[in-house]
């Protein structure tokens, strides 16, 4: 027989507002440290060099170097789709949201999109240049303990 499922006024309650409170979270606008995606794409450099976490603020206080120079000048031009580039050490602004990156791994280029929250980061942090290990069985010349492999 089974069992009748019995909810009761109060966990009903519970859930409706667990659910309202989901839909506000998802409806949530983006802010980074209280400014607005627009907000920040209107503002200058200067203007945006104080929000940044202290890294992100002194590599930014120093001149780019020629090649950030060049990636910054592609990801600031609308009319560029993808951009192809080496450059890890380059700090993702507000203006580089919506653009698609290829960035150099080490072996290969992966491609990624720049999100919102990717602001303030560099771009080196979102492809990852080691391999996870994956082992597999023991070889030809394995030894008879070191065959033991357990079972998951």
């Amino acid at each position: 027989m089974a069992k009748k499922m019995v909810t009761s006024e109060k966990s009903a309650r519970r859930k409706r507002r667990k659910s309202q409170k989901l839909a506000l979270e998802r409806a949530k606008e983006f802010t980074y440290r209280g400014y607005s995606l627009d907000e920040l794409m209107n503002m200058k450099l200067d203007e945006l060099i104080p929000i940044m976490p202290s890294r992100v603020r002194r590599s930014l206080k120093r001149e780019w170097n020629s090649e950030q120079t060049k990636v910054f000048e592609e990801l600031s031009d609308p009319d560029v789709e993808v951009v192809k580039t080496h450059v890890r050490d380059m700090v993702i602004l507000p203006q580089f949201v919506g653009k698609k990156v290829q960035l150099h791994n080490g072996k290969e280029f992966q491609e990624f999109e720049i999100k919102p929250e990717m602001i303030g980061h560099y771009l080196g942090e979102f492809v990852l240049t080691r391999k996870e290990v994956k082992h597999s069985s023991p070889g030809v010349g394995a030894t008879r303990s070191s065959k033991y492999v357990p079972l998951k």
